[in-house]
């Protein structure tokens, strides 16, 4: 049955976490907001390089778990793995630190190593408690590498006064066990699971008589995670004579048997008085006062519980019953991530303890409610004056009934419900780890609560409560590397706050108001600490004539009508067509921006407005000329919207593409020169072609015309195609009627690459200043035979064919400078094929990619495909149909330099 019962358990469970992962990926992308809006956004994000006033502590020592505050010295003691430090409280990373190094010995280590232990982690002598014992004393617990010794410190010599002393009862074996503990007028109160086989325990250890719970025939704690505990001097002012109380906050296996949701853990409060001497007969040894209920913080709604308490901190009030607890919760998987804050009071916490208790008459079933007789006196309280006016002055004269209900029914029935029954902060994407609560007196005169969390990442959150929920007011990144916090601690005195990790420790001013530069800037943080006083943002504790200072936390929006803002100014000229980024930094990531055009707001964002807009500002698509005007960036925030900046902005029309250039000049600016192999190279790789040379400067490379000259190059390009067909036909009608014109095509001197009349003539063209067009035809049979000569006698050109420009007897310009020097002749051609002539059958592949040469100029290089290569003739317009679909795919830098083309 019981087995029955356990897989029932694990099926609902499974099913629960289901549920849950199915409801956070339906929400996935969406804010998930409650009625109450409590997903809270912190306001400002600061990374850890923009820290104002940030003082650091580091050492050899790692895993800086334990810190204790004295605002008296000054002082600031910090416990780490094997070491104990002595800080300077107002700058922790002053000169070097007294320091008490306590490591564990060679042979504790080698004794942990067999007992299974991990010599990285836990085979060393962490630190887990440091607290204050008297004026002169302090005192110390450490693991000790599995076996936990506690000690003396020396405060004014900080040194250890004493040899260490037995710790297994103060202190747990391991380093990440759940632990709490307390001394209170020289006796210590521990909580956790001491020893690895042991159940959790409360106990007091000394002085005598020492103290422990229950564990049968009713077992009082059931796999209790400790967290913290606090005193409340519930005695001071008391009209009963009541005792004081000592809280022990805990999540433990559940027992409770409802109708509602069930939970497989749950969060704890424990109580028991601190005058409590056990029973005389029964629960002799034992505590008489130990009683427990149970902690909900949850979303009903949303049938969020989150059921597993991370940290508790204790807001002490102007009276006891003013004393406010401050809790961290998540949710019971650790798969996912989501905390909330839920605060509770101590009337809460005293009613549940007068409430109903819960009962369990089968060992084998759930806990419910008790509804028999209870003795009296009520089971579980102090020791009142109503109890010793009937000789009952301490615990030891309680009856037996009373001290054997005590031990049967330590659970309370009654739930304790949060303040305002919901949750003040809830964050389904961090994990807070520890927190502290700081009061401060506001410019209206009220009292507001300041938080500061710690998350499982390394950052530090700081929240104000505005009418039952939290604001935070910013999220500071106090380690780059991610780590949990594991300790907040808050000076008054030093207007520091501590947070400790295991790589350090980290100061940090309460606030920092100098980084609010405007006054809504100022208002719209609800810094308690800061307000504006008419030329910036100023920390209220250093004035002392708050009267025109202004502040607004209840609704963050007043106070700043009459001020004016500065707004920054800037000029765009841009050329019509072009996309445009306006760019608007927002501060607060709870702002929105809002965008006019010449004072109107721009209306729709759709895919045919031309606008887009993002977290980096606004895009204008393809600018049109009548969007021309003053664009103006505005943030709006609390219902009130300031002006960023603001852009003039002009567009202007496009510049008409220039006529054509001479072909010519054009070609020879254009294309690469390509050098010729040597002859005595012919069964050897041609050598790689010199870089080539710049484009010189014209107007074409004017940024305004760069996309112009790319479409029109195409058009170019095939009108000079045209005119080197009418100069092909002239220079073959020149050869056949023997005169010499102004080009020349060297056809004749191919049929004999080898003679030495060849030589001369190549000689004499290469010392003459005559212009010569060269074409090389590539395409060759597929016996390896190019137009009747063999691949072997062809001088060694290469496969792929080329068109070359080489110097003629064209004259250069008097305006221009000399020509640049003749680039070297290409290999003697072969005779044309019988197949193709010249005018009609241009065999020449022209070149087709584009390539980016010296950062701000574009070059078209040669390129030999595969593809080039072709037993068969083209006709011009086929050539020149080949090169556009390859230029179709020419690969162009997405933002070419103004300069380039």
């Amino acid at each position: 049955m019981r087995r029955s019962a356990e897989m029932q358990e694990a099926r609902s469970s499974a099913l629960r976490l289901l549920l849950l992962i199915c409801c956070v990926c339906a929400t996935a992308g969406y804010p998930f907001k409650t009625p109450l809006d409590l997903d809270v956004i912190p306001r400002v994000t600061v990374l850890s390089n923009g820290l104002q006033g940030c003082r650091r502590f580091q050492s050899s020592a790692v895993n800086y778990s334990t810190m204790l505050l004295e605002a008296d010295s000054e002082r600031l003691y910090v416990g780490a793995r094997g070491a104990v430090f002595a800080l300077n409280a107002s700058d922790i990373s002053a000169s070097s630190a007294p320091t008490i190094e306590w490591e564990a010995s060679s042979e504790q280590k080698r004794q942990c190593l067999l007992k299974g232990k991990d010599n990285k982690t836990e085979c060393f002598n962490h630190i887990r408690f440091l607290q204050r014992f008297n004026s002169t004393h302090l005192y110390m617990c450490g693991t000790h590498a599995f076996r936990p010794l506690c000690a003396y410190i020396d405060e004014e010599r900080f040194v250890m006064s004493s040899q260490p002393e037995e710790g297994r009862d103060k202190c747990p074996y391991g380093p990440t066990t759940g632990y709490t503990a307390l001394i209170i007028d020289q006796q210590m109160y521990t909580a956790s699971q001491y020893e690895f086989r042991s159940f959790p325990d409360i106990r007091r250890n000394s002085p005598s008589p020492t103290l422990k719970t229950e564990d049968a025939p009713t077992r009082w704690l059931n796999e209790a995670d400790f967290v913290g505990s606090a005193l409340v001097r519930e005695s001071l002012g008391s009209s009963t004579g009541d005792d004081d109380k000592i809280y022990f906050f805990f999540t433990e296996r559940s027992q409770e048997q409802t109708t509602t949701y069930s939970h497989s853990r749950v969060a704890r409060v424990a109580r028991v008085c601190k005058g409590d001497r056990g029973g005389h007969l029964t629960l002799q040894k034992r505590w008489t006062s130990f009683l427990k209920a149970r902690l909900t913080c949850s979303l009903p709604e949303y049938d969020f519980h989150f059921n597993m308490l991370r940290s508790m901190f204790v807001m002490p009030g102007n009276t006891p019953q003013d004393t406010l607890f401050y809790g961290i919760f998540g949710l019971e998987w650790k798969n996912v991530k989501a905390s909330a804050v839920c605060r509770f009071s101590l009337s809460e916490v005293q009613e549940a303890f007068q409430g109903p208790y819960m009962e369990n008459q089968d060992s084998g079933s759930k806990w419910k409610e008790y509804t028999g007789k209870i003795p009296d006196p009520r089971p579980g309280t102090c020791i009142t004056d109503a109890l010793r006016a009937r000789d009952m002055n301490v615990s030891t004269a309680l009856p037996d009934d009373v001290l054997d209900f005590v031990r049967r029914h330590p659970l309370m029935s009654q739930q304790i419900q949060p303040s305002d029954r919901r949750p003040l902060l809830f964050r389904r994407t961090t994990d807070y780890t520890q927190m502290a609560v700081y009061m401060i007196q506001g410019i209206d005169g009220q009292t507001h609560h300041v938080l500061y969390m710690g998350t499982d990442e390394g950052w530090l959150h700081k929240a104000v409560e505005v009418a039952g929920e939290l604001h935070i007011i910013e999220e500071l990144q106090v380690f780059e590397e991610q780590q949990p916090v594991n300790n907040v601690l808050i000076s008054t005195k030093q207007m520091s706050v501590y947070v400790g990790s295991p790589s350090g420790v980290v100061q940090l001013p309460l606030s920092n108001c100098r980084r609010y530069t405007s006054c809504y800037d100022c208002i719209f943080a609800r810094d308690p600490h800061c307000a504006w006083d008419g030329a910036q943002c100023v920390d209220i504790l250093a004035h002392v004539d708050r009267s025109t200072l202004i502040q607004d936390i209840q609704h963050g929006n007043r106070g700043c009508e009459n001020t004016q803002t500065d707004v920054v100014l800037r000029s765009r000229t841009v050329r019509v067509g072009d996309d445009v980024l306006l760019q608007c930094e927002l501060s607060s990531n709870l702002a929105t921006s809002l965008w006019t055009l010449d004072g109107s707001e721009l209306q729709g964002y759709g895919l045919n407005s031309g606008f887009r807009t993002g977290t980096d500002g606004l895009l204008i698509i393809e600018a049109r000329q009548d969007q021309s005007g003053l664009y103006t960036c505005y943030a709006v925030e609390n219902n009130i919207k300031v002006s960023i900046v603001t852009y003039n902005v002009t567009i202007c029309l496009d510049v008409q593409p220039p006529p054509p250039v001479e072909p010519t000049e054009d070609l020879y600016s254009v294309f690469t020169t390509v050098p010729p192999p040597t002859e005595h190279a012919s069964s050897e790789r041609p050598l790689p072609p010199p870089p080539a040379p710049l484009l010189p400067h014209s107007e074409l490379l004017s940024p305004r015309n760069m996309e112009a000259m790319y479409l029109s190059l195409i058009t170019i390009l095939g009108g000079l195609c045209v005119v080197l067909t009418v100069v092909l036909v002239y220079v073959g009608f020149c050869l056949r009627v023997g005169h010499r014109g102004k080009y020349s095509l060297r056809a004749a001197a191919a049929a004999y690459p080898n003679s030495k009349k060849s030589n001369r003539n190549r000689k004499q063209h290469r010392n003459s200043s005559h212009m010569e067009l060269k074409t090389i035809s590539s395409h060759c049979n597929g016996n390896g035979i190019c137009n009747g000569v063999s691949k072997q006698h062809n001088g060694g050109a290469p496969d792929g064919g080329f068109l070359q420009i080489v110097p003629g007897e064209g004259h250069p310009s008097p305006n221009k400078g000399p020509p640049p020097p003749a680039p070297p002749l290409p290999p003697t051609p072969q005779l044309p094929s019988p197949e193709c002539d010249f005018p009609n059958g241009l065999s020449a592949t022209l070149p087709s990619v584009l390539r980016r040469m010296n950062g701000n100029s574009y070059v078209l290089l040669r390129q030999s495909d595969s593809e080039n290569t072709s037993p068969s003739c083209y006709s011009f317009a086929e050539e020149l149909n080949k090169m556009l679909e390859k230029r179709k795919h020419t690969l162009l830098l997405p933002r070419p330099d103004e300069s380039s083309v």
